[in-house]
Order: C-alpha cells, then structure tokens, then sequence
C-alpha cells in the first residue's frame, strides 16, 4: 500500500514537471524565410548569418521582416536593413529604414534614413519620428529626432521634440515645445504633455496656452478632453474671451456650451465694461452672458475713480442682447446685501441693478447713506450717473436723516414717500409726499451755531440745500409749524417718532461689506397695510 502511494506522489510530480515545461514560453527568435543566407566567417560580421530577400523573423508572437538582415543567433539578435516592419497581432506595426532586435530583452532600436520616417501604429494612433526604441516586455516606445516627433490620433495632432508612448494604457507623454492642434481650431502650447488615445484626453502640466474659438487659456495643470471640448483647469488658472475673464483656483470651461464653472477665489471681470465678480463659487456662461456666484460673492464696479463694492449671499446676471451694440445687463444681489463706496453706502435685504437705465432698487428695510445723509424705507430706487447718484426715491415709511457738524443733532424729515435729488453726488434737493413731519435746526449765519429749531407738519415739502449742505430754501403746502429758540426746545420735539440713526449698521470699508449686522430688535420697519379700493360689488351693496 505504502509503495503504490508514493509512486502515485512521484507520478503527481513529474506530471506537475512536464506542465510547467509546457507552459515555459520560447524566447528564441526564429528564422522563418530569406531568399539566400550565407555565412562569411573572415568578414565584418564573423558571428551572422547574412540573409537577404523576403527576409521574415517571428519571436513571441511578433512578425519581422526587411530586406536584408544580419542574424547572430547565438545571441538571439539580428540587424535589418531595408522597409524593416515589425507587425505584432492587428494593433501594432513598427516600420523604419534599419534597425537592431534583440530577442533576450525584447528591445527594438529602429531608425530611418534622412528624408524618411520611422512609424509606430497602435490602434487609432500613428507616432512619427526619426528614431524610435520600442521595449516589448515593458510596452513603451521612446521617440526622438533632430526634427521631432509627431502623434496624430482621432483628428488630433501632436508634435513635440521627443516622447514616450505605452502600449498597455494607451497613452503618450511628451516633452519640450509641444504643440496639440485639430481641426476644431484648438491649439495647446506647453512642455509638457501627457495624452490619453482612448479618451481624446490631454493632460498639460507647466505654464501653458490653450486657444480655440476666439478664448484664450493661461494655466499651469489643466486636462483637456479633444472630444468634448472640456476643459479642467488647476493652480489657478485664467480663460480670457474677448473682454471678458475668468480666474480662479480650479476651473472648469466647455468651449462648446461656453459655460465656465470656478471654485475658490473666483474673479469674473468684465474688461470693457469695468465691472468684477467674485465668489468661492461662480458661473458664466459666454454664449448667454448668465453668470451666478456664491460663497463671500462680490460685485464690483471700477468704472470710476471710486470702486462700488456690493456683497450677497448670491449674485445673479442676467444678460439681454448679448453681443449687440445694444447689450442690456441686469444683476440680481439677495440676502444680506452691504455695498460700500467712499461716497456712498448701503445695507438692505435684496437688490437689483438694471444697466439700461443705470436703475438699483433696493427691497426690504433698505438703508442708505450718502456721506452725512441717511435714506430708509420700505422700498428704494436709485438712479446713478457715471457711477454717481443722480436721483433717489423711497416708497413707504420714508425717513431722511442728516447728521450735523456738531454730530449730536439730525435734520429729519419723514413722510410716506420722499424723492431725493443730487448734483455731483451731493443732495441737492428733497421732496417729501403725504404726512409729512420735519425737524430742522437753523444755524447762525456767521458762526454755524445752531439757534433753534423749525418742527413742522404738512402734506408735501420741497426743500433745496447748497453744496454745503446748507438750506437756502423751503416750500410747503399749508403747513402748521413751530419755531422754538434752542434752549426752550422741548425734548421730544429733537426727534420725530419714527427717527433711527443707523450708523452701526453703515459699512466702513469694502472688507466690512462681509459682516452682516442686522436692525435692533424694535427698529425694524413695522407692516403697514395698505388701504385698498372697494370691489366693485360691495359698492353696488351700499
């Protein structure tokens, strides 16, 4: 029993023996046809069989063939002469004028004469070049010449000084002076380039230039897919189209869409224009002109000496008439909305710009101020003028505040609507419409003492200021007022019931446009309804 049992365990290992020779790949290289071979044991090549005519290897499932050959078969090598060709399954074909195979490592070192080209075809790509070493057991092809080399593949086109292309994965890396251009009408510019076949996709690293379609790409570390027209850029990159450009730490851009999609650091300018967004988030699309930014969103306007700073949660473009004389641009500002200009400030809960008539309106509580006067009410609209305000108009619970030189006494006047005119930015007339109630203090002329004060009650007042912010005239209609000498002013009389000064909520600076501080519990802008017409049944009722 014990003998049957250990020649069944030296049957089991011989056979085991026998797979594993099966299984043992040939690496001889094999001489499969030449016209004539002859050996020359006194010549330049002692050690070859020189063959000539139809010659054909095959080593490993790779067919080789040229017109002559040197064959050292102690080494497992030849040398060939003469439309050397290298055809390893229906993927891959190598061609070049001589070459050098050596069989033991599975290199390749083929070269062509000048005028001529060596040419590797893996699949859809063909590589161009003057010298080309091709490593088998690794699948990587290294490519160089004193004229470059060139990749075409799906319609795209490469050229660079060397390279490097992978047989398994399916891409190519490039280096120095390397240029991708396809019919589409992109170009891409850099030194160094890593290329993907399969997906038409194109890795650049290192100061780089991509143009097509009228837009013009600075970046450092972008990928670019041929096929779709997308582009991923990294470290900070830059899209410029016309006037019009975007930066930002990571962006994304179809040229086909014209959508750009930016985060961190995102700065939208519009260079013709002179006007900015910025965010951690944006969007722009060129085609339609509508963009969106979020995230500390900011949109400036330069235009002028003076920069507006205006901030939202969310900002919003809307763009009509792109591309026309006659380009229209409306800006959606919403929630927590602060702006800030040396000359002009405000605070409200939404905000829209129209540029066709140079129109804000500010929605909900807005505030604003316009160097020593304060404007509030339900509702805002401010025309500007070359970046300054023209006009101005409060719709509801309008209160007008002016701080005076001593800083301890205001000039009020509240009403249910208010207009307010300025010249060079400076309030130069205001009228106020329907329950009107003022408190002014007059001044002595010589001094700038203040001497009195003017309360009054009416139902519209027209009051008309000098540059120095000085009343030169007044009109009312049927009024009832009180003058009363300074020091017998009764206190409640100083201020109106409605007054508020909201100077801690008035932005500083452009950077204090960021902190969101909200009206005082109980100085909020109380509903108010508003009395509407009987229908028309009711009527017919009484």
């Amino acid at each position: 029993m014990a003998a049957v049992f250990t020649l069944c365990i030296a049957a089991g290992a011989k056979g085991k023996r026998q797979r594993a020779v099966a299984r043992k790949v040939d690496t001889r290289v094999y001489l499969q046809h030449a016209d004539l071979l002859s050996y020359d044991v006194y010549g330049s090549h002692p050690d070859a069989q020189f063959l000539k005519g139809k010659v054909s290897f095959m080593h490993k499932g790779m067919r080789l063939t040229c017109d002559s050959a040197y064959f050292y078969e102690a080494t497992n090598s030849f040398e060939a002469y003469g439309h050397v060709r290298m055809q390893q399954g229906d993927t891959l074909t190598l061609t070049g004028d001589q070459g050098h195979y050596d069989g033991n490592d599975e290199m390749a070192h083929v070269w062509c004469e000048p005028g001529g080209s060596v040419t590797l075809t893996h699949r859809g790509s063909k590589l161009y070049c003057d010298t080309l070493d091709f490593d088998r057991m690794y699948g990587i092809a290294d490519a160089y010449g004193a004229a470059g080399i060139k990749l075409t593949s799906k319609g795209d086109v490469l050229t660079a000084d060397w390279g490097r292309h992978f047989i398994d994965t399916h891409h190519s890396e490039f280096f120095y002076n390397v240029i991708l251009t396809n019919d589409k009408g992109l170009r891409i510019e850099t030194d160094t380039l890593y290329y993907y076949d399969r997906q038409s996709l194109a890795h650049i690293t290192g100061p780089s230039t991509i143009t097509q379609k009228g837009s013009t790409v600075n970046t450092t570390d972008s990928y670019y897919n041929t096929a779709t027209e997308r582009s991923e850029l990294f470290g900070r990159s830059t899209i410029r189209n016309g006037e019009r450009e975007i930066t930002a730490d990571s962006l994304y851009h179809s040229d086909k869409t014209g959508m750009n999609e930016g985060y961190g650091n995102v700065v939208y300018d519009d260079l013709k224009n002179k006007n900015r967004l910025i965010g951690e988030y944006c969007q722009y699309n060129d085609n339609t002109g509508e963009g969106f930014a979020t995230r500390k969103a900011v949109a400036m306007d330069y235009s002028q000496q003076d920069t507006l700073w205006i901030h939202g949660d969310t900002i919003r473009i809307h763009t009509i008439d792109i591309g026309t004389d006659s380009v229209q641009r409306e800006v959606y500002c919403y929630n927590h909305v602060r702006a800030y200009r040396r000359d002009l400030q405000a605070v409200c809960d939404s905000l829209v710009f129209h540029s066709k008539d140079s129109c804000i309106t500010l929605y909900r509580d807005p505030v604003v101020w316009a160097q020593g006067n304060q404007l509030l009410g339900e509702k805002m609209i401010v025309y500007m003028n070359d970046s300054t305000v023209r006009y101005a108009e409060v719709l509801g619970q309008a209160l007008s505040v002016q701080q005076m030189r001593d800083t301890i006494h205001y000039n009020q006047v509240s009403s249910r609507d208010m207009r307010a005119y300025f010249v060079e930015g400076k309030l130069s007339e205001t009228w106020a419409v329907s329950s009107v109630k003022s408190v002014y203090y007059l001044e002595d002329d010589a001094d700038s003492t203040i001497i009195g004060l003017n309360y009054m009650e009416t139902d519209t007042m027209k009051m008309y200021l000098t540059p120095e912010k000085k009343l030169y005239k007044i009109w009312v209609h049927a009024p009832e007022a009180t003058m009363y000498p300074l020091t017998q002013t009764p206190p409640e009389k100083h201020f109106l019931p409605t007054y508020v000064w909201f100077d801690y909520m008035r932005p500083v600076s452009k950077d204090d446009i960021f902190v969101w501080r909200p009206k005082k519990q109980g100085t909020e802008l109380k509903e108010q309804k508003r009395r509407e017409p009987p229908r028309r049944s009711e009527r017919l009722n009484k």
